[in-house]
């Protein structure tokens, strides 16, 4: 029996390594969780800058960059080393303005930090974001894994385990929009990115 791609993509996404970049991007949602393996790769040396992006205001699940800003400080990032992206409105927009960062800035590499749920879906917006920009960047993903799965938690909006379920639901549905990459380019994608 062989795996499937997704299957693959799965366990490629799930054990990306770490490597030295120009931006960590915090992509907003599941509270303030993302913000503490943000500031925590920041302290590492990981990157130089943090990007928060996101301007929903739909609290406790959904906090803008601005209401994130506080707790990224507490936890020893400085203003300096910090971007506010707050235009997006959900991952695709969030994708579309961080490439126009990569480009303006001339980014080489960012490490994509969501919760370990949303990585999948985010990861796949962000590759063709970056295809659609006409970019070829580093796209590290480095999820807050610190989480639970099967708690019911108010700021994930329910148990993270079935929380996935509709990510993947969610996959699907952008696929045939043309929102995202598939998992069979993704794989392409993995195999380039290790190489360089």
């Amino acid at each position: 029996m062989s795996l499937s791609a997704r299957e693959k993509f799965i366990a490629m996404v799930s054990n990306d390594r770490l490597k030295k970049s120009e931006a960590i991007i915090i992509l907003e949602g599941d509270g303030l969780n993302r913000v503490a393996e943000g500031a925590r790769l920041y302290k590492d040396g990981w990157a130089p800058l943090v990007v928060i992006s996101g301007g929903i205001d739909k609290p406790p699940h959904s906090l803008p960059a601005k209401k994130m800003l506080p707790a990224l400080l507490s936890f020893g990032v400085p203003e300096r080393a910090i971007f506010l992206e707050e235009r997006s409105m959900n991952t695709r927009e969030q994708a579309v303005e961080i490439m126009k960062l990569v480009k303006e800035r001339k980014w080489r590499s960012i490490i994509l930090v969501a919760s370990h749920y949303h990585q999948y879906r985010s990861y796949l917006t962000f590759l063709k974001a970056m295809n659609e920009a006409g970019l070829k960047i580093l796209i590290i993903v480095a999820p807050e894994r610190n989480l639970s799965w099967f708690a019911d938690e108010q700021d994930a909006g329910g148990r993270r385990v079935d929380v996935l379920e509709t990510e993947f639901e969610k996959i699907e549905t952008y696929k045939a929009s043309g929102h995202i990459v598939s998992f069979e380019e993704a794989i392409e994608y993995q195999e380039w990115k290790e190489n360089n």
